[in-house]
């Protein structure tokens, strides 16, 4: 019966044997209703529910707790806790699951402090909150950016003696990532080792992440080497932060090689990772190089947008090639890239650098472009004025 698939199959099926004279079943309503819930059913799984009181059936707890994750699930809460005094009327209490799955939906829609209300009933009634409770309430507390009650939340999970496991400490690691608290998370990795438990994937890619956005590339390049050495490999989230903060550290050369590997290792980069890189190699004056991975990006399937020309534009335009700055303006305009501010504010600072501001003002008349027409009188203003301050001096 359990294996039944789909769901259909198995109410119709049982269907038939009930009508053949067998005696209907709790425990296989239960069943039918946990595969109609796992698929989404919620609808079916409510009429499978009815069907048990029509055959004289007193649904249990199981069969509330399955309804209610059901509903719970689908993000219909308030038929989850009307299902929950359901039960309290008909003499039966709710147990620790009936609380995880309703804290879990609180949770899920930022309903903080009802979550933390129901928590306290739960315990208030004697019920024992267990790993998978505590860990859902801290989850909350760190997406919502409450780290200081999260934590809270976890020394008292230690004082009632409840044993945090690995998924626990990922989430605590990922929000005191989210805020910079590398201290603090150098804490907790600690104390892990110090139960026992040992970090997976989820929690060095966290802790590479949050490495890398807090500018310690050293930690970062560490963990991936502990990765190696224990046939970790790495994911995609890993290697964008590795790369991010290589191009910070203006280490571009192996960011691109770590990029290479990405590749290598079956992942494609963004279009935000590919012009990170391309920006890292014309800082460097290597617009060559910025133009390779432009073609190699398009040969990958990315279409580029104006961010990425933007780094190509300026990569040029520092290094005086005007012409070759105009004819990627040009590029962009028959691939339908619509040029924004930033790219009029790099040439026309190009072009004024590069001693012919009055080019550029040429270029808008030509091309119809429409810029920041403010920081085109001020920039030009500037140039005439230190213009001037040179021939004076």
């Amino acid at each position: 019966m359990a294996n039944l698939k789909p769901a259909e199959s198995a109410w119709g099926f049982y269907m038939e044997v009930l009508d053949c004279g067998y005696p209907p079943n709790v425990r296989n309503f239960n069943v039918l209703m946990h595969k109609l819930c796992k698929e989404g059913k919620i609808v079916d799984a409510q009429m499978v529910f009815d069907e048990m009181g029509k055959w004289g059936l007193l649904p249990t707890i199981v069969s509330f707790n399955t309804l209610i994750n059901g509903y719970c699930k689908s993000g219909d809460l308030k038929e989850g806790f009307r299902l929950k005094s359901v039960i309290e009327e008909s003499g039966m209490r709710p147990d620790v699951f009936t609380y995880s799955v309703l804290i879990n939906g609180l949770c899920k829609e930022s309903r903080l402090d009802d979550a933390n209300r129901l928590f306290d009933e739960m315990c208030d009634r004697g019920l024992v909150a267990n790993d998978v409770i505590f860990t859902t309430l801290i989850d909350g507390q760190c997406k919502n950016g409450r780290i200081d009650l999260a934590l809270e939340i976890y020394q008292q999970m230690l004082k009632k003696g409840v044993k945090p496991d690995l998924i626990t400490y990922n989430t605590l690691i990922n929000g005191l990532c989210k805020i910079g608290d590398l201290k603090e998370v150098r804490n907790l990795v600690d104390e892990m080792s110090t139960r026992g438990l040992k970090p997976d994937k989820i929690t060095y890619t966290t802790l590479i992440d949050g490495y890398c956005k807090e500018g310690d590339l050293e930690s970062a390049l560490k963990i991936r080497k502990k990765m190696n050495e224990e046939g970790i490999k790495l994911d995609n989230v890993a290697f964008t932060a590795l790369i991010s903060g290589l191009c910070r550290e203006g280490r571009v050369v192996d960011a691109e090689r770590t990029m290479r590997e990405m590749l290598n290792a079956g992942m494609k980069p963004d279009d935000a990772t590919y012009t990170m890189v391309m920006d890292g190699f014309c800082k460097k004056g290597d617009v060559k190089m910025g133009f390779k991975l432009l073609k190699e990006m398009q040969t990958d399937g990315h279409v580029p947008g104006v961010v990425t020309y933007n780094v190509l534009m300026n990569g040029l335009c520092k290094l005086g090639q005007m012409k070759n700055a105009n004819m990627l303006l040009d590029a962009m305009l028959n691939l339908g890239v619509v040029p924004d501010d930033i790219t009029y504010n790099i040439l026309l600072e190009g072009h004024c650098k590069n001693g012919n501001p009055n080019h550029f003002d040429k270029l808008r008349s030509e091309k119809g472009l429409i810029s920041d027409y403010a920081s085109y009188t001020s920039l030009v203003n500037e140039i005439n004025r230190t213009s001037k301050d040179r021939q004076r001096g």
